[in-house]
């Protein structure tokens, strides 16, 4: 069933008699799949307001994100937070919508320096499992008070509410960009350059470190950039010769790579999500590889994101781990033998089931998807 208003998804979700199915551009098949009627929302779209000198713009929840990043780059401004297009990884086809990226807190490698796309939401409005119509937040910094519930909405794939607008906060793009190239460096080398590159004074915007090398990234003005990533190749030197891509398209060519794994686009193995402290990392990845073969890994956030890819079927998910794992690419079969997101702690399930339980209390906003 394909949804063009506000009102009639609030009907719609007020009459169900069963579990729903969100959809939206049905890019981010992430999860076990959610039985139920399929709700398409992609039709509850387009820009509504954007004034590029209050850095603000809303949005139907199902607006295509290239629309919006088009209008943005037309005014020399950005989504900061870098969100990510997983159609490469998840070999799925469709169109990247807001309200997705938001249901699962898509962001790039920016996140080191601008913040997750959760941080850049000033509000939301959203049907709930009754059916009512919620607003929550504003469309300037100002306006956003009460309960954060843009925030909550951020992350929660659609088991708390089905998103119709979303407002966000949105930053000028920079004048100029530069990346530095460090190649031959092992796990535990790439994490020690990648941190003192991340605690310096120079304001990296990403790191990260895979087969394609260690990469360090600085923007802003020209002048600055070519400052900063001259001070950091000399504080770097000790780890090795550094190279430097400055060309923009270069620069943003390989920044997409990291952004939407690009390693990892027709590869045949399931692939897993770890988020760490970046000092944890390099142990982590040597556990997972004694423990049985690991094909790729790509480090990003300065080693606080570890993608990896093993055979299908492997449960990757130490007994044992300060962090998260997420099952982000396997056949159906693994997800439900395997469960894709990190099991809560007893105190934040009793939270999350309240949340479920007060926005959703007949359980039919895609049941089991976080399961």
């Amino acid at each position: 069933m394909r949804i063009s208003s506000e009102e009639e998804l609030s009907g719609v979700v007020r009459d169900a008699t069963g579990p729903l199915c969100i959809r939206g551009g049905g890019t981010r098949d992430i999860g076990r799949p959610a039985p139920g009627a399929v709700i398409d929302v992609s039709g509850i779209a387009g820009i509504r307001i954007y004034e590029p000198g209050a850095l603000t713009l809303v949005a139907g929840a199902g607006t295509p994100l290239a629309e919006v990043e088009a209008t943005l780059a037309a005014e020399g401004q950005r989504l900061a937070f870098e969100p990510a297009d997983w159609r490469g990884l998840l070999g799925t086809e469709g169109v990247p919508t807001l309200g997705g990226m938001v249901a699962s807190n898509a962001s790039g490698p920016r996140r080191v320096q601008a913040g997750a796309c959760r941080d850049a939401l000033l509000g939301v409005r959203f049907v709930d499992g009754a059916g009512a119509i919620v607003k929550n937040g504003g469309r300037v910094m100002k306006n956003v008070t009460g309960y954060d519930l843009a925030r909550l909405l951020a992350g929660s794939w659609g088991t708390l509410g089905i998103m119709t607008e979303v407002s966000l906060k949105v930053l000028p793009a920079p004048e100029a960009a530069a990346t530095l190239v460090m190649t031959g460096l092992d796990d535990a080398q790439a994490l020690r350059a990648m941190t003192a590159a991340l605690q310096s004074p120079f304001d990296v915007s990403g790191a990260a470190h895979g087969d394609i090398g260690t990469l360090i990234r600085v923007e802003g003005f020209s002048q600055s950039v070519a400052y900063r990533s001259g001070k950091l190749a000399q504080m770097l030197a000790p780890f090795g010769a550094v190279t430097f891509e400055r060309d923009g398209d270069g620069v943003a060519a390989l920044w997409r790579d990291v952004r939407d794994l690009a390693p990892f686009r027709g590869t045949p193995g399931d692939v897993w999500r770890f988020s760490v402290k970046p000092s944890d990392a390099p142990a982590l990845v040597d556990g997972l590889r004694r423990a049985g073969p690991v094909e790729r890994v790509l480090y990003d956030w300065g080693g606080g994101l570890v993608w990896v890819e093993t055979a299908p079927g492997r449960d990757l998910r130490p007994e044992r781990l300060e962090g998260h794992a997420t099952l982000m690419r396997a056949s159906t079969e693994t997800r439900a033998r395997i469960a894709p997101f990190q099991p809560e702690s007893a105190p934040v399930a009793a939270i999350a089931a309240g949340l479920r339980a007060r926005f959703d209390p007949r359980g039919i906003l895609n049941p089991g998807r976080m399961g």
